[in-house]
């Protein structure tokens, strides 16, 4: 354990005496200021508070007429933290976070879709009504299903988390089928009046695979006859020996057929 650095709460002290040791001509303008406002002589941090989780709930109580609004508190298990983490800032987490977490890990092709990024007060739902999925002036995303799953689950009596997940993916199929057929209809229509669209991602995504895969292949052929010439260089060139052999045998038996028969 090293010491304690006491810089800090005797600077007011260091700059009185090099003034008197003549170091410096004039006192600086905070000296008065650190007198009526010492710094803190506190030397030990404590640990910052953990925060709980808090849910809202909607359950049918026993003995009761109707539904209760209740908060249920999820308990953090504390776990021993290291020496070089203790004393950072607690994460704020909310319950959305767990459901966006499920709701990509299940459909991460949904992160790929191009999105508008605007910077709100983080009150959305004071503008949106998420009784329903669908919301004007809203596009369909992933976001619309958490929000519409937190809806039910804090608005609708003994909603399990699984259940209002399983309503909200069903209106979002929904609605995201009937997105493709209105742009597949959109698409005939435009065709039938004399549109021409260009190739689709698929059809320009395969055309560049195939150039790849004529350039991959060329590369492959320079490259498998590189490694022949060199292995036969390596051999003692078998190929023109071969050729030696049979230029040596047409000859042979050049010279034997002229010879006469006895």
């Amino acid at each position: 354990m090293g010491k304690c650095n006491l810089t800090a709460l005797r600077v007011r002290q260091t700059a009185i005496q090099q003034k008197a040791a003549g170091k410096t001509f004039r006192l600086p303008p905070w000296i008065d200021v650190v007198r009526d406002i010492p710094p803190a002589v506190v030397l030990v941090r404590n640990q910052p508070q953990q925060h709980q989780l808090v849910r809202q709930r909607v359950k049918t109580l026993p003995g009761a007429s109707k539904p209760q609004v209740v908060f249920d508190v999820q308990e953090k298990r504390v776990k021993p933290k290291k020496a070089s983490r203790m004393f950072l800032p607690v994460a704020i987490r909310y319950e959305e976070d767990q459901l966006r977490k499920e709701f990509f890990r299940d459909h991460p092709w949904e992160l790929a879709r191009p999105r508008v990024v605007l910077e709100s007060s983080g009150k959305d739902y004071e503008n949106y009504d998420w009784s329903r999925l669908q919301q004007p002036g809203k596009r369909l995303d992933g976001e619309s299903v958490i929000q519409r799953q937190l809806w039910l689950l804090n608005n609708i009596p003994d909603m399990t988390k699984s259940a209002a997940y399983d309503i909200a993916r069903r209106e979002f199929y929904r609605l995201r089928l009937q997105e493709d057929i209105e742009r597949r209809v959109a698409v005939e229509e435009a065709e039938a009046t004399g549109a021409i669209f260009g190739p689709t991602r698929l059809e320009i995504g395969m055309e560049l695979e195939n150039k790849e895969y004529e350039r991959w292949k060329a590369w492959a052929k320079s490259e498998t006859q590189g490694r022949e010439q060199r292995a036969g260089a390596f051999a003692g060139a078998p190929e023109a020996q071969n050729s030696e052999d049979s230029l040596s045998t047409v000859e042979e038996e050049g010279v034997e057929e002229s010879q006469p028969q006895q």
